[in-house]
């Protein structure tokens, strides 16, 4: 009622485009047709984007660019059929770890060759052949390459160009307009190295290149995945095993809402709301006489018309925009002084449900009913497997409610997840005829028995007709006026921001192993925190060097929209010049560390989709007089610190702190953090050395540790594994001056920093195997402690791990 009163009383007052929606990849395919339906046609306004805004955009518009329609040519087999895989800013070990192990499978049985072509040295790249370690925002001049070298040694198919594309020649030309040499200076690698990847890319019919975020995210991400798609239609290799583009998507069911219409400028059933013909077959089909005219705004456009006041009224659905936009402060403030905003979540404490001024509770996955796609187009059934909890409903059916008070119920009239299915499905294949890529028509009418027994299947599925090529373009056929690809001239241009004295390092953000966006559900998970605690920033050993910080100092990270506080990270798997943090600490973790808001947006001009991988930025040292690190059983009560992050542990909660201003007394901060009122309530054994800066504390119950205070003038040196282990143990009157002491007893070995995450394996334990001689091999070491035999993605860190442990490591290694 209150969100229907809402949206009612803006659109009576200021008309239907001061009401938003803002949706999330992680809804389901009928919660993504339901919110579309009812904003673009029934409340008139094309005011919904979705946070595929900020993953898959560009690939979207390139898709269409070049074929017409968003289509992905092939499918997760050509994988294992291609000769020569190219992943192109994508971290798959880490971010599509199944899809990955299956690669390696393919490396291994048939010899696939591995290039990633990447500015940062990652798990991905330790797996691979070569390793193209380019500049930021260089993609572009490096494909453009590829294509003149594709044209210079005469690899274009000639037939297929000329039968199904056009625009070759315009493309050629831009491609020819830099030279090798110029590319090499733009990218950062070697011409030597440049044609030597050109010459196997040439050389080689059976190629797939898998782009991703390092693609997407970026002011040219749209020409980045056109300059890839012309070197494929190029040499005619795509829509056949083992080729083609492939774009890997970045959520659950990102290709779900690209169906449905999820992106403010699409309509439902990839149609398209500037084509008038589209819009009447989805109005007649509707029903709707107020749909849409014109697209709505994208989610950086979209948060902008919501800080000026121009929209009155939002739904945010299932995403987080306060920690996950860039510029977020900004987005916080506009959402903040928002006269209505409706916010659907599985929890409360979000930094963007804290700003809500209703909170409906939705499902969570193991608690939905629907579909998903992925990213080879395949469409399974998502079946709950435990009830919904208190109040929770599933999205479609609060939107369906809300329509329903709107006085569109006889078009939201749905009994569940089956009949809002069966009605996209009948959609898909109004007036298509083969028109259209998306039909899965054999499905419209489906009851809900056969929606229960639904299998996963690969669309296209027309009505009437037998199984369909699962693969699109190999004969051509796109879906273009005149059903020609569109070669589209891509002309390298920098990224829109540039480094400068001020700024001098490049920040790219994403994901690391095992978090996942903005943590409202895998940051509650001790397993996941384990391996990375705490927010961080790696640095070349250079750049940390010339900033004055070295590991595990706080950093204070600066743009022009502000700045964030995070722990220092020196490697050699950056590029000097460059910097990565990651995307996913909030307010619920940590206490300055959302990277959003030292993020300028600069959206790309075709797709929307802001810039995400490249912010110039200069780091200095946080000033801290103490730091500290912290478990305990209960919750933990933050005290008064600048630097703060708090992660689960398997027994409870563990916790960094740092800060300028050095506390009166430290025993008072540790029963701040404990909850212990006076000292009657609890046993606190204490340690201090004020001359060092060392102070240690520990909270005995029963005999049984709850919790451990250690504080230090330095980065805090315990082993974080070790401690947190020891949460809940029974700890004798003669062992607990090891606990102050920070240091393992020899009945208790430290097992390290978690590596494998799966069976809590640390690198300890890695390297005590590998150093007995058995276990020389990331296979032996998982034959003996299990380590990188589920998921996979640990392996290349394993691997390093082992490396370490060599003979000649060691002889090399300092005293």
């Amino acid at each position: 009622d209150a969100v229907a009163s809402a949206f009612r009383a803006s659109i009576r007052e200021h008309g239907p485009d001061s009401v938003a929606m803002y949706v999330s990849g992680q809804l389901l395919t009928e919660d993504y047709y339901a919110a579309n339906k009812l904003m673009k046609g029934f409340i008139g306004s094309a005011n919904i984007d979705t946070n595929s805004r900020l993953c898959m955009a560009s690939s979207v518009a390139g898709h269409r660019r070049a074929f017409g329609s968003d289509t992905v040519p092939g499918t997760y087999r050509d994988l294992e059929h291609a000769d020569l895989v190219v992943l192109v800013g994508s971290n798959l070990a880490w971010c599509h770890p199944v899809l990955f192990q299956r690669l390696l499978v393919a490396r291994i049985e048939r010899g696939t060759r591995i290039i990633v072509v990447d500015p940062r040295a990652t798990a991905t790249s330790d797996g691979a052949d070569r390793h193209l370690a380019i500049a930021p925002g260089s993609d572009v001049a490096v494909f453009n390459g590829l294509l003149a070298h594709l044209v210079a040694t005469g690899c274009v198919d000639e037939a297929y160009v000329a039968a199904h594309t056009a625009g070759f020649a315009e493309a050629s030309a831009a491609a020819r307009a830099q030279s090798l040499g110029d590319i090499a200076r733009v990218s950062g690698v070697t011409a030597e190295e440049l044609a030597s990847f050109y010459a196997e890319f040439a050389a080689t019919e059976r190629v797939v290149t898998v782009y991703s975020q390092g693609v997407n995210q970026s002011s040219a991400g749209t020409d980045k995945v056109n300059a890839i798609i012309n070197c494929h239609l190029a040499t005619g290799r795509i829509g056949r095993p083992g080729m083609g583009p492939f774009s890997a998507t970045g959520q659950p069911n990102a290709m779900g809402g690209r169906e449905t219409g999820g992106l403010a400028n699409m309509l439902a059933a990839h149609m398209d709301l500037d084509n008038s013909e589209h819009r009447g077959i989805v109005r007649t089909f509707w029903g709707a006489p107020a749909l849409a005219e014109r697209p709505g705004l994208k989610a950086v456009d979209l948060f902008e018309a919501v800080g000026d006041g121009r929209i009155k009224a939002l739904w945010i659905m299932a995403t987080n925009p306060v920690v996950s936009m860039p510029d977020a402060d900004r987005v916080k403030a506009a959402i903040a002084a928002c006269p209505f905003v409706a916010v659907s979540d599985v929890t409360k404490a979000t930094d963007t449900a804290a700003l809500a001024h209703v909170l409906l509770p939705a499902t969570a996955w193991g608690e939905k009913n629907g579909t998903v796609t992925n990213s080879e187009r395949v469409i399974s059934r998502q079946r709950a497997f435990v009830p919904a909890p208190g109040e929770a409903r599933p999205d479609w059916w609060q939107i369906a409610e809300v329509a329903r008070r709107l006085g569109f119920a006889e078009h939201f009239d749905y009994a569940g997840p089956a009949a809002i299915f069966a009605e996209y499905a009948a959609l898909t294949g109004a007036d298509n005829a083969g028109r259209r890529d998306l039909d899965i028509s054999v499905h419209a009418g489906i009851d809900s028995a056969s929606y229960d027994r639904l299998e996963p299947f690969q669309w296209p599925q027309p009505a009437g007709g037998g199984p369909r090529e699962t693969r699109f373009f190999a004969k051509g056929g796109f879906y273009t006026p005149d059903r020609r690809a569109r070669f589209v001239a891509t002309a390298y241009r920098a990224p829109a921001c540039g480094t400068d004295a001020r700024y001098p390092l490049a920040l790219s953000t994403g994901r690391i192993r095992d978090q996942w966006h903005t943590m409202t559900r895998t940051g509650k998970t001790a397993r996941l925190t384990a391996h990375i605690g705490e927010p961080f920033i790696d640095l070349h050993p250079q750049d940390a060097a010339a900033a004055g910080l070295a590991g595990a100092m706080i950093a204070i990270v600066e743009s022009e929209r502000g700045s964030i506080l995070m722990r220092t990270v020196v490697t050699g798997r950056q590029a000097p010049g460059t910097a990565f943090a990651p995307m996913h600490w909030t307010n619920q973790q940590a206490s300055r560390a959302r990277v959003g808001s030292v993020i300028a947006a600069h959206p790309d001009p075709v797709s929307g989709q802001p810039e995400l991988k490249h912010t110039p930025v200069a780091v200095r040292p946080f000033d801290a007089t103490w730091y500290a690190f912290a478990v305990g059983i209960e919750p933990l009560q933050m005290p008064e610190a600048d630097y703060a992050a708090l992660a689960r542990a398997p027994a409870g909660w563990r916790l960094e702190l740092a800060g300028a201003a050095m506390p009166a007394c430290f025993e008072a901060v540790a029963r701040h953090l404990f909850g212990i009122a006076d000292a009657s309530t609890a046993e606190l054994a204490s340690y201090s050395d004020e001359r060092l800066g060392q102070h240690r504390f520990a909270l005995f119950a029963e005999g049984r540790l709850k919790g451990a205070l250690f504080v230090a003038a330095s980065p805090v040196a315990v082993s974080r594994t070790w401690a947190t282990g020891l949460l809940g143990a029974e700890i004798g009157a003669d062992e607990r001056w090891r606990v102050l002491a920070g240091r393992p007893g020899r009945d208790r070995p430290d097992p390290g920093p978690i590596v494998c995450s799966c069976f809590a394996v640390g690198a300890n334990e890695i390297a005590s195997a590998a150093r007995d001689g058995a276990c020389r091999t990331v296979a032996a070491i998982g034959e003996r402690l299990k380590a990188g035999t589920n998921c996979g993605s640990c392996r290349s860190e394993i691997g390093r791990v082992i490396a370490a442990c060599s003979p000649a490591a060691e002889l090399a290694a300092p005293a």
